[in-house]
């Protein structure tokens, strides 16, 4: 079978992909830390990992993240300001990213796949991308985040299509390399126009 027949469905990051963010260095400037202190007490595994396999709610990660804050700058009411003007960053949607997918969606489903928190859904809801996709699979409602195998999995169940047939998008290497290992065709994102030629290279345009 033809390369551009085999993908049955296409499984799509969010962040990074879709919605992308201001630069989280604004937050940190904004509060005198050096660059790179909100993004190291919020995204390091212990923090990261239970609030993004459905452990601990988003609200208990922020709350720890302000804690983690307030040890290195040694005033809690700095740490949960940050933390507060965090929740705010800005962001926007990619509409070139939106469009493709619509347009792919005509023809196989698309799920988004995230490595998202309990707040997820009502996030995706509020910018009504929630109906922009077939289904969305969060990985703190399945109890797994990328790149662990059972995500992938849970994705492709939702699509209704072997991993094999599954195109899985994202701008994450080893996220890529994850659904790589399953048999899926990968795409790395840089940009709508890469995005659009791997369509186009697997007949979904």
């Amino acid at each position: 079978m033809a390369a551009e027949r085999q993908v049955g469905a296409v499984l799509c990051d969010l962040d990074g992909v879709l919605r992308i963010w201001a630069d989280l260095a604004d937050v940190d400037r904004a509060h005198g830390f050096a660059p790179g202190t909100v993004a190291g007490a919020a995204f390091r595994a212990e923090r990261l990992l239970p609030a993004v396999t459905g452990r601990v709610s988003d609200g208990r990660w922020r709350a720890g993240v302000a804690e983690d804050l307030a040890a290195v700058c040694g005033s809690a009411e700095r740490a949960r300001a940050a933390v507060e003007d965090w929740g705010r960053q800005a962001f926007r949607v990619d509409a070139e990213v939106l469009a493709l997918l619509a347009e792919v969606r005509r023809g196989v489903p698309v799920v988004l796949v995230s490595n998202g928190t309990d707040r997820l859904e009502d996030d995706l809801a509020a910018l009504g991308l929630d109906a922009a996709v077939d289904a969305v699979v969060n990985s703190a409602r399945v109890g797994a985040a990328k790149p662990d195998p059972r995500i992938y999995l849970a994705a492709a169940g939702r699509a209704g299509v072997p991993p094999q047939r599954c195109l899985f998008v994202d701008d994450t290497a080893g996220h890529l390399a994850a659904a790589r290992d399953l048999g899926m065709h990968v795409h790395h994102h840089r940009g709508a126009d890469g995005l659009r030629a791997a369509f186009d290279g697997h007949g979904l345009r």
